[in-house]
């Protein structure tokens, strides 16, 4: 026994792919110029750091990816030291 509920949402999914089909006619030209149109238009959204923001922002992750190397080396050197006093 079918439900009115189930009758129409069986409608709806019939509904909706109707209008999946009718929107895959095909690729539009159109819609280049208008992903183009909206994509220049959040680029001008877009706050660019200046050259100094941005040279600050690189050497703090220089000095910190160069502490990080020589404290990771460190351990690794300590923790090879004391492996190799355990099993020699």
């Amino acid at each position: 026994m079918v439900d009115k509920n189930e009758k129409q949402s069986g409608k709806t999914k019939q509904k909706a792919v109707k209008q999946i089909e009718g929107s895959s006619q095909g690729f539009r030209f159109s819609q280049i110029s208008e992903f183009a149109t909206e994509v220049k238009v959040e680029f001008g959204k877009i706050a660019w750091p200046n050259k100094k923001h941005t040279v600050g922002s690189t050497m703090v992750v220089v000095v910190l990816v160069a502490i990080m190397a020589v404290y990771l080396g460190a351990v690794d050197l300590f923790l090879g030291k004391l492996i190799g006093y355990i099993l020699g």
